[in-house]
């Protein structure tokens, strides 16, 4: 068991279907437990957050909660959250910061999003519309399409689902969370399988 102030774990919370519900902290994931709304814990990591000290013995409460914790209820998606925000970290990450292009692997500061459409031609800023490509790459095609410069895609751009953009909104991962959330994607998804 690892304690929180040694390292601040985010806390996979799915509600009782099964379905990714939100990244917390330890506080947020704390409530849950006072509020009697976790059903089950389902990782294999355990973590631990020192709480106050008990009048009568002395002692310091402490919670111990799991890396994955599923909650009552059905988590309903609001309206126009069901699509994930495309930013440059996430669609570098959906593309595993490969160049679609030239097919190199390049640091993230070394990376551009490339339009398949150009957007001066009336391309959209969207995910299926967007790729990783290196700053050499994007220069040289321009504001051509990739068959106008000779330059075929690699990879085919695809929006990502929920589950995926739980996947590309957290840079620390555990394992089993990991392995939790790749059981919830698509096929295609390029994080299906590891």
């Amino acid at each position: 068991m690892v304690h929180a102030s040694e390292f601040t774990p985010k806390i996979l919370i799915i509600d009782s279907h099964g379905q990714p519900v939100r990244w917390a902290l330890m506080q947020r994931a704390a409530r849950y437990y006072a509020a009697g709304k976790v059903l089950t814990e389902l990782g294999e990591n355990l973590f631990g957050m020192a709480g106050g000290i008990q009048e009568a013995t002395g002692a310091r409460s402490e919670l111990i909660t799991s890396s994955i914790v599923m909650i009552r209820g059905r988590h309903r998606i609001p309206f126009g959250h069901a699509h994930v925000g495309l930013t440059k970290h996430r669609l570098f990450v959906r593309d595993r910061h490969v160049c679609a292009y030239c097919g190199d692997h390049f640091p993230e500061g070394e990376l551009t999003v490339a339009h398949i459409h150009p957007v001066s031609r009336g391309g959209r800023h969207e995910w299926t519309n967007v790729v990783t490509a290196c700053r050499s790459c994007n220069t040289r095609k321009g504001s051509r399409r990739p068959e106008e410069a000779n330059m075929p895609l690699l990879y085919v751009p695809y929006a990502v689902c929920r589950s995926e953009g739980f996947i590309l909104s957290n840079r620390r991962i555990l394992a089993d969370q990991m392995a939790f959330l790749q059981t919830t994607l698509p096929r295609h998804s390029r994080w299906a399988h590891g």
